[in-house]
């Protein structure tokens, strides 16, 4: 029972010692496969990044983790294989209850390389009569996949339109209606402003947004175009990946068109219901891009609660950074007005400016 991973470098060259009747499978077989996904590997490794939806069963904590590693490579693998056998034992009873309360169809089980843990877990379900799915070359392959699917070409649209005009609340409707869209914000937990973050849960790693998108990208192979939100590099701490950062880039936008008092409304909705302490910080952080006055009169305005006034002051500046932003693209403009979310998208399609996927999955990924 041994850790992998970059705590550990030569799991690579250990022989995989697994029940010869248990089905290895590789990642695009493992992640259409039923039941539930356990990733055995610790907790940090499992908060940096993971399957979606997969579960966290430790076989060691991240202290055992860097311990066993440790007396590998200080004193070799039979030190390190007793001393993991002393840490697990006494928990192994507790484990195989922990996989019992799993036990809903195959287990699917991974580690860091599809190395000792996963093949020690998967013995274990078999001592209980589980049937186990391991993962070819762990969750290591599992990142080769994700890297290589987002960097493939993708039919790209993206739709944009100034700060206010809803977009996100758009995408969110035409997913419903069957188009296929990535919603990059609902993935990274974050409005893509200083101000993004309020009221939103705490944001995934870069490598867990990556993991996110590639599961979504999946889910809409084959249609003929795939909507997301104009953004730029980062959505928040978020990196969106490289090579879609790229197609994105170069994709034709449809530029959403809405008056400037409808868009201060749908903003005063959002973010007059945040703590003021912490909108004005957020002010205070794009401070030398509004200027003296503008942050003055900013911070005053939420200071007394009017939402609308501090509102004014940033869009000046950010609609700035979307016009100079928006001049890179192909662009189209399509009018609003008032129209909510699920109006906006049905006109939107009357008009064949965007189409549906009949095979995409009707949902734009997970939201906060």
């Amino acid at each position: 029972m041994l850790p992998e991973g970059p705590a550990f470098p030569h799991d690579g060259a250990l022989p995989r010692r697994r029940h010869s009747m248990v089905p290895t499978l590789s990642v695009s077989e493992f992640l259409a496969g039923e039941g539930p996904i356990l990733d055995v590997r610790s907790p940090g490794e499992f908060a940096q990044g993971h399957i979606p939806g997969a579960c966290n069963l430790p076989l060691f904590d991240d202290a055992e983790r860097s311990e066993v590693g440790t007396l590998y490579r200080q004193q070799g693998r039979q030190a390190a294989v007793l001393r993991g056998l002393a840490l697990v034992g006494p928990r192994l009873e507790a484990m195989a209850a922990a996989l019992l309360a799993h036990g809903r169809g195959p287990l699917r089980l991974h580690c860091w390389r599809g190395g000792m843990r996963s093949a020690s877990v998967a013995w274990l379900a078999a001592q209980v009569d589980l049937p186990v799915q391991l993962l070819e070359g762990g969750y290591k392959a599992y990142r080769r996949w994700v890297l290589d699917l987002v960097d493939r070409p993708w039919p790209l649209r993206l739709l944009g339109g100034r700060t206010g005009c809803g977009k996100t609340e758009l995408l969110v409707a035409l997913a419903e209606c069957g188009v296929a869209v990535v919603d990059l914000e609902g993935l990274a937990h974050h409005r893509g402003s200083s101000f993004g973050g309020l009221g939103l849960p705490p944001q995934p790693s870069s490598e867990q947004f990556e993991n996110r998108i590639a599961a979504r990208l999946a889910a809409l192979e084959g249609a003929e175009e795939i909507w997301l939100e104009a953004e730029s590099s980062q959505v928040g701490r978020c990196r969106i990946p490289s090579g879609l950062w790229q197609q994105m880039r170069e994709a034709p936008v449809l530029e959403v068109q809405r008056p400037l008092e409808r868009r201060v409304e749908h903003l005063v909705v959002i973010y007059g219901v945040q703590d003021p302490v912490l909108l004005a910080e957020a002010t205070s952080r794009i401070a030398k891009r509004l200027g003296p006055q503008r942050t003055a009169i900013a911070l005053e305005a939420i200071g007394q609660g009017d939402w609308a006034t501090a509102c004014r002051q940033m869009l000046d500046y950010y609609d700035r950074c979307y016009d100079h932003e928006l001049r890179s693209h192909p662009s189209s403009a399509v009018a609003l007005e008032g129209l909510g979310p699920e109006p906006a998208a049905r006109l939107l399609l009357a008009r064949g400016l965007v189409r549906t996927a009949p095979s995409a999955a009707p949902s734009a990924g997970p939201r906060p």
